[in-house]
């Protein structure tokens, strides 16, 4: 049986998902068109099959904050189109947590299962951008513009970054 939702458990949720997608949408931006494919072994994803798996996590994220529990993986789709299914599932569970509708998990459960799931693997994506020869250039993420509600592919620009 889950507690009562508290105006803090969406406000820091909320904040999770502006987060990922501050950090996703840094991480996607100029990605070569090659790098959807880019593998460092048969044993690794590669970046389109992880982000297909963030949203994956994404959707099961809202599911879990609805009362249900069904975990149900998708096919990845191209590029552009996960990239889109990226941002939209971070909308989705962003205009639910709005909602103010109560959670069917604990706010700390949502987070440190699948939310925190999907921050390791947009830092997969970030390091696999690395060894394709196509970084993304390191920044104080402190000082981030990051908005709870700001969940789509457009951000603010870096504050401090550095190489």
């Amino acid at each position: 049986m889950s507690s009562p939702t508290t105006s803090t458990d969406w406000g820091m949720l909320r904040h999770v998902l502006a987060t990922i997608a501050y950090r996703g949408a840094k991480t996607l931006r100029g990605a070569p068109p090659d790098f959807a494919t880019f593998t460092v072994g048969n044993a690794t994803r590669t970046p389109v099959q992880i982000l297909a798996h963030i949203g994956d996590l994404l959707e099961w994220t809202l599911r879990l904050a609805q009362g249900q529990r069904e975990w149900r993986p998708a096919e990845p789709l191209a590029w552009p189109a996960e990239n889109a299914r990226f941002f939209a599932l971070l909308k989705s569970l962003d205009d639910f947590l709005a909602s103010g509708a109560p959670l069917g998990l604990p706010a700390d459960k949502l987070f440190q299962g699948p939310l925190a799931d999907a921050l390791t693997h947009v830092g997969q994506i970030a390091m696999l951008r690395r060894l394709a020869g196509s970084p993304v250039r390191g920044e104080v993420m402190i000082r981030a513009d990051v908005v709870p509600g700001r969940v789509g592919a457009d951000q603010s620009p870096p504050v401090k970054e550095f190489d």
